[in-house]
Protein backbone atom coordinates (compact mmCIF):
# COMPACT_ATOMS: atom_id res chain seq x y z
CA UNK A 1 0.00 0.00 0.00
CA UNK A 2 2.80 2.37 0.92
CA UNK A 3 4.59 1.60 -2.31
CA UNK A 4 1.46 2.36 -4.33
CA UNK A 5 1.09 5.80 -2.80
CA UNK A 6 4.74 6.58 -3.46
CA UNK A 7 4.39 5.39 -7.06
CA UNK A 8 1.31 7.53 -7.65
CA UNK A 9 3.00 10.63 -6.19
CA UNK A 10 6.11 10.13 -8.31
CA UNK A 11 4.00 9.66 -11.42
CA UNK A 12 2.12 12.90 -10.77
CA UNK A 13 5.37 14.79 -10.23
CA UNK A 14 6.76 13.38 -13.47
CA UNK A 15 3.66 14.40 -15.42
CA UNK A 16 3.82 17.92 -13.98
CA UNK A 17 7.51 18.13 -14.85
CA UNK A 18 6.93 17.07 -18.45
CA UNK A 19 4.02 19.48 -18.94
CA UNK A 20 6.13 22.37 -17.63
CA UNK A 21 9.01 21.55 -19.97
CA UNK A 22 6.62 21.20 -22.92
CA UNK A 23 5.10 24.63 -22.20
CA UNK A 24 8.51 26.25 -22.11
CA UNK A 25 9.46 24.52 -25.34
CA UNK A 26 6.37 25.85 -27.08
CA UNK A 27 7.19 29.35 -25.87
CA UNK A 28 10.74 29.03 -27.19
CA UNK A 29 9.88 27.60 -30.60
CA UNK A 30 6.89 29.86 -31.18
CA UNK A 31 6.54 31.65 -34.49
CA UNK A 32 8.98 34.60 -34.79
CA UNK A 33 7.59 38.13 -35.45
CA UNK A 34 8.07 39.41 -39.04
CA UNK A 35 10.07 42.63 -39.58
CA UNK A 36 8.39 45.30 -41.75
CA UNK A 37 9.37 45.15 -45.43
CA UNK A 38 11.74 47.92 -46.52
CA UNK A 39 10.30 50.68 -48.69
CA UNK A 40 11.04 50.17 -52.39
CA UNK A 41 13.87 52.33 -53.74
CA UNK A 42 13.47 54.74 -56.65
CA UNK A 43 13.06 53.17 -60.05
CA UNK A 44 16.31 52.85 -62.00
CA UNK A 45 16.24 54.84 -65.21
CA UNK A 46 18.70 54.32 -68.05
CA UNK A 47 18.98 57.79 -69.58
CA UNK A 48 20.66 56.56 -72.75
CA UNK A 49 17.84 54.13 -73.49
CA UNK A 50 15.23 56.73 -72.58
CA UNK A 51 16.61 59.43 -74.89
CA UNK A 52 17.13 56.90 -77.68
CA UNK A 53 13.46 55.93 -77.90
CA UNK A 54 11.54 58.80 -76.29
CA UNK A 55 11.80 61.29 -79.14
CA UNK A 56 13.98 62.88 -81.80
CA UNK A 57 16.83 63.55 -79.35
CA UNK A 58 19.71 61.85 -81.18
CA UNK A 59 21.80 64.99 -81.66
CA UNK A 60 21.63 65.94 -78.00
CA UNK A 61 22.35 62.36 -76.93
CA UNK A 62 25.43 62.30 -79.17
CA UNK A 63 26.73 65.45 -77.47
CA UNK A 64 26.07 63.94 -74.03
CA UNK A 65 27.97 60.78 -74.92
CA UNK A 66 30.91 62.54 -76.61
CA UNK A 67 31.43 64.84 -73.61
CA UNK A 68 30.78 62.06 -71.02
CA UNK A 69 28.09 64.27 -69.48
CA UNK A 70 25.66 61.36 -69.78
CA UNK A 71 27.63 59.60 -66.99
CA UNK A 72 27.28 62.64 -64.73
CA UNK A 73 23.53 62.79 -65.35
CA UNK A 74 23.13 59.04 -64.81
CA UNK A 75 24.95 59.19 -61.48
CA UNK A 76 22.82 62.13 -60.34
CA UNK A 77 19.62 60.28 -61.29
CA UNK A 78 20.30 57.00 -59.53
CA UNK A 79 22.95 57.65 -56.87
CA UNK A 80 21.49 60.70 -55.12
CA UNK A 81 18.27 61.58 -53.34
CA UNK A 82 17.85 64.84 -55.28
CA UNK A 83 17.12 63.38 -58.69
CA UNK A 84 17.56 65.35 -61.91
CA UNK A 85 15.56 67.49 -64.36
CA UNK A 86 16.57 67.52 -68.04
CA UNK A 87 15.58 69.95 -70.80
CA UNK A 88 16.17 68.12 -74.07
CA UNK A 89 16.18 69.99 -77.43
CA UNK A 90 14.78 68.21 -80.46
CA UNK A 91 16.99 67.39 -83.42
CA UNK A 92 15.30 70.17 -85.40
CA UNK A 93 16.44 72.69 -82.77
CA UNK A 94 20.08 71.90 -83.54
CA UNK A 95 19.42 71.85 -87.29
CA UNK A 96 17.96 75.38 -87.18
CA UNK A 97 20.89 76.72 -85.14
CA UNK A 98 22.78 78.67 -87.82
CA UNK A 99 24.48 81.35 -85.76
CA UNK A 100 26.20 80.92 -83.38
CA UNK A 101 27.57 77.57 -84.47
CA UNK A 102 28.40 74.89 -81.92
CA UNK A 103 31.24 73.63 -84.11
CA UNK A 104 33.39 76.56 -82.96
CA UNK A 105 33.14 75.65 -79.25
CA UNK A 106 35.99 74.12 -77.31
CA UNK A 107 35.52 70.75 -75.60
CA UNK A 108 35.07 72.45 -72.21
CA UNK A 109 32.51 74.89 -73.62
CA UNK A 110 30.56 72.07 -75.25
CA UNK A 111 30.55 70.17 -71.97
CA UNK A 112 29.27 73.24 -70.12
CA UNK A 113 26.58 73.66 -72.78
CA UNK A 114 25.35 70.10 -72.14
CA UNK A 115 25.42 70.59 -68.35
CA UNK A 116 23.44 73.80 -68.86
CA UNK A 117 20.44 71.70 -69.96
CA UNK A 118 19.92 70.07 -66.54
CA UNK A 119 19.00 71.01 -62.98
CA UNK A 120 20.50 69.00 -60.07
CA UNK A 121 17.06 68.35 -58.59
CA UNK A 122 13.84 66.65 -59.62
CA UNK A 123 11.06 69.11 -60.52
CA UNK A 124 7.56 68.14 -61.56
CA UNK A 125 5.46 70.40 -63.76
CA UNK A 126 3.68 71.76 -60.70
CA UNK A 127 7.02 72.83 -59.19
CA UNK A 128 7.76 75.32 -61.97
CA UNK A 129 5.25 77.77 -60.57
CA UNK A 130 7.46 78.13 -57.50
CA UNK A 131 10.59 78.27 -59.66
CA UNK A 132 9.14 81.33 -61.39
CA UNK A 133 9.30 83.19 -58.08
CA UNK A 134 12.79 81.87 -57.30
CA UNK A 135 14.41 82.61 -60.68
CA UNK A 136 17.14 82.66 -61.77
CA UNK A 137 17.94 79.01 -60.99
CA UNK A 138 21.48 77.67 -61.29
CA UNK A 139 21.86 74.73 -63.63
CA UNK A 140 24.16 71.73 -63.45
CA UNK A 141 26.88 73.87 -65.08
CA UNK A 142 26.92 76.12 -61.96
CA UNK A 143 27.46 79.85 -61.58
CA UNK A 144 25.19 82.84 -62.17
CA UNK A 145 26.09 83.00 -65.86
CA UNK A 146 24.84 79.42 -66.17
CA UNK A 147 21.40 80.13 -64.69
CA UNK A 148 17.91 79.95 -66.18
CA UNK A 149 14.83 82.10 -65.66
CA UNK A 150 11.48 80.31 -65.53
CA UNK A 151 8.03 81.74 -66.13
CA UNK A 152 4.83 79.77 -65.61
CA UNK A 153 2.15 81.19 -67.90
CA UNK A 154 -1.10 79.35 -67.12
CA UNK A 155 0.70 76.01 -67.09
CA UNK A 156 3.05 76.74 -69.99
CA UNK A 157 6.65 76.82 -68.77
CA UNK A 158 8.91 79.37 -70.50
CA UNK A 159 12.71 79.32 -70.21
CA UNK A 160 15.07 82.26 -70.74
CA UNK A 161 18.86 81.95 -70.72
CA UNK A 162 19.46 85.60 -71.60
CA UNK A 163 20.51 84.60 -75.11
CA UNK A 164 17.83 82.10 -76.09
CA UNK A 165 14.16 81.83 -75.18
CA UNK A 166 12.01 78.72 -75.50
CA UNK A 167 9.27 76.77 -73.75
CA UNK A 168 8.52 73.25 -72.60
CA UNK A 169 6.58 71.67 -75.45
CA UNK A 170 6.22 68.17 -74.01
CA UNK A 171 6.75 66.24 -70.76
CA UNK A 172 8.66 63.12 -71.77
CA UNK A 173 9.00 61.66 -68.25
CA UNK A 174 7.89 63.00 -64.87
CA UNK A 175 8.48 60.03 -62.53
CA UNK A 176 10.93 60.55 -59.66
CA UNK A 177 13.94 60.65 -59.75
CA UNK A 178 14.07 61.69 -63.42
CA UNK A 179 12.09 64.46 -65.14
CA UNK A 180 12.66 64.96 -68.87
CA UNK A 181 11.06 67.89 -70.72
CA UNK A 182 11.25 68.57 -74.44
CA UNK A 183 12.17 72.11 -75.56
CA UNK A 184 12.05 73.63 -79.04
CA UNK A 185 15.37 75.51 -78.94
CA UNK A 186 18.92 74.90 -77.78
CA UNK A 187 19.64 76.68 -74.48
CA UNK A 188 22.60 79.03 -75.02
CA UNK A 189 24.32 80.29 -71.83
CA UNK A 190 25.60 83.84 -71.45
CA UNK A 191 28.91 82.56 -70.08
CA UNK A 192 29.74 81.21 -73.54
CA UNK A 193 27.85 83.39 -76.00
CA UNK A 194 27.88 86.72 -74.13
CA UNK A 195 25.16 88.96 -72.76
CA UNK A 196 24.05 90.61 -76.01
CA UNK A 197 21.08 89.17 -77.81
CA UNK A 198 21.62 88.13 -81.44
CA UNK A 199 21.44 91.22 -83.69
CA UNK A 200 18.43 91.73 -85.88
CA UNK A 201 19.09 91.63 -89.65
CA UNK A 202 19.72 95.08 -91.14
CA UNK A 203 16.92 96.44 -93.36
CA UNK A 204 17.54 96.59 -97.10
CA UNK A 205 18.71 100.04 -98.30
CA UNK A 206 16.12 102.16 -100.10
CA UNK A 207 16.69 102.61 -103.87
CA UNK A 208 18.32 105.89 -104.83
CA UNK A 209 16.24 108.26 -107.01
CA UNK A 210 17.58 111.15 -109.13
CA UNK A 211 15.80 114.40 -108.29
CA UNK A 212 15.88 117.07 -111.00
CA UNK A 213 17.02 120.47 -109.67
CA UNK A 214 14.47 123.26 -109.59
CA UNK A 215 14.64 126.24 -111.93
CA UNK A 216 15.68 128.63 -109.17
CA UNK A 217 18.55 126.50 -107.91
CA UNK A 218 22.17 127.23 -108.91
CA UNK A 219 22.42 123.76 -110.36
CA UNK A 220 19.51 124.54 -112.65
CA UNK A 221 21.19 127.77 -113.81
CA UNK A 222 24.43 125.93 -114.50
CA UNK A 223 22.57 123.20 -116.34
CA UNK A 224 20.59 125.76 -118.37
CA UNK A 225 23.72 127.66 -119.34
CA UNK A 226 25.48 124.48 -120.33
CA UNK A 227 22.59 123.40 -122.48
CA UNK A 228 22.39 126.88 -124.06
CA UNK A 229 26.09 126.78 -124.85
CA UNK A 230 25.89 123.28 -126.25
CA UNK A 231 22.87 123.94 -128.49
CA UNK A 232 22.99 126.54 -131.33
CA UNK A 233 20.79 129.64 -131.16
CA UNK A 234 17.47 128.89 -132.80
CA UNK A 235 17.22 132.52 -134.10
CA UNK A 236 20.59 132.54 -135.93
CA UNK A 237 19.32 131.25 -139.35
CA UNK A 238 16.53 133.87 -139.61
CA UNK A 239 18.93 136.68 -138.68
CA UNK A 240 21.35 135.66 -141.44
CA UNK A 241 18.50 135.52 -143.93
CA UNK A 242 17.44 139.07 -143.08
CA UNK A 243 20.99 140.37 -143.49
CA UNK A 244 21.26 138.80 -146.95
CA UNK A 245 17.93 140.34 -148.02
CA UNK A 246 19.03 143.85 -146.97
CA UNK A 247 22.31 143.46 -148.91
CA UNK A 248 20.56 142.50 -152.16
CA UNK A 249 18.09 145.35 -151.76
CA UNK A 250 20.93 147.85 -151.30
CA UNK A 251 22.63 146.61 -154.46
CA UNK A 252 19.39 147.00 -156.47
CA UNK A 253 18.88 150.54 -155.20
CA UNK A 254 22.44 151.48 -156.13
CA UNK A 255 22.07 149.91 -159.60
CA UNK A 256 18.82 151.81 -160.33
CA UNK A 257 20.32 155.07 -159.10
CA UNK A 258 23.35 154.54 -161.31
CA UNK A 259 21.13 153.90 -164.35
CA UNK A 260 19.23 157.17 -163.85
CA UNK A 261 22.48 159.12 -163.57
CA UNK A 262 23.75 157.69 -166.85
CA UNK A 263 20.51 158.70 -168.66
CA UNK A 264 20.74 162.23 -167.37
CA UNK A 265 24.27 162.61 -168.60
Amino acid sequence: MGYSIVFIVCSLLLVLQLSTVAGKGKAIIGSPSLAPAPAPGPEYTNLTDLLSVAGPFHTFLNYLESTKVIDTFQSQANDTEEGITLFVPKDSAFASLKKPSLSNLTSDQLKSLCLFHALPHYYSLADFKNLSDMSPINTFAGGNLYSLNFTDDSGTVHLNSGWSRTKVSSAVRTTFPVAVYQVDKVLLPEAIFGTDLPPMPAPAPAPETDIAPTADSPAADQTGKARAAASPDSSSPSASHRMMSWGILNHLVLAIAGGFLMLLL
